[in-house]
């Protein structure tokens, strides 16, 4: 019996990572999660908004996040690494200064999102799930971001566009472009 718990136990600590330690969550994520944590009666279903946290302060979650998330909820790793990878907005993987979510739901089609998409990998020179050279833009797509009567549409940060048209794309980029410069 205790060898099969060892087991289970060594599956459950298994993640598709090479990291082999967590990195320390810091003070601003903990008081996040922390306040998570008195809204929901069991520590499994604060796992994706501990994730949400992190992403937030990190931009990503790491493996070493990951693992320091599982560790301080007290949940198996592999349980919250299915979570991460279910949900397509919870980043696994460094991204852009800017996130373009990308709708390529059937009402956005229909309006011509292909040519939408096709000007902004000319102009980015990225497809979906790719970042931009100077890593400022990320594309992903998206099934729908609920303004379907104002397609195509796309989100840039926080930010929505809507009735996209190439020449629309152009503008939008050179302003963000702008903005991403004078950011530094």
């Amino acid at each position: 019996m205790s060898e099969m718990s060892n087991e289970s136990t060594m599956v459950n600590n298994v993640i598709a990572s090479s990291a082999t330690r967590a990195r320390r969550l810091n003070a601003e994520e903990i008081a996040e999660i922390e306040h998570e944590m008195e809204l929901y009666p069991d520590k499994r279903a604060v796992g994706l908004e501990a994730l949400k946290i992190v992403q937030k302060h990190q931009g990503w979650v790491s493996d070493e996040s990951l693992l320091a998330i599982a560790s301080y909820l007290d949940i198996p790793v592999a349980d919250l690494e299915g979570v991460a990878t279910f949900f397509n907005l919870v980043y696994r993987r460094p991204v852009g200064r800017k996130v373009i979510l990308f709708c390529n739901s059937v009402s956005c089609w229909i309006m011509g999102c292909d040519s939408i998409k096709e000007q902004i990998e000319h102009r980015l020179g990225i497809d979906f799930g790719e970042t931009s050279e100077d890593g400022d833009f990320t594309l992903v797509p998206v099934p729908c971001l609920g303004d379907c009567d104002r397609a195509p549409v796309m989100m840039v940060g926080d930010d929505l566009h809507r009735n996209l048209t190439p020449e629309k794309i152009d503008q939008i980029f050179e302003q963000y472009r702008k903005q991403l410069t004078a950011d530094g």
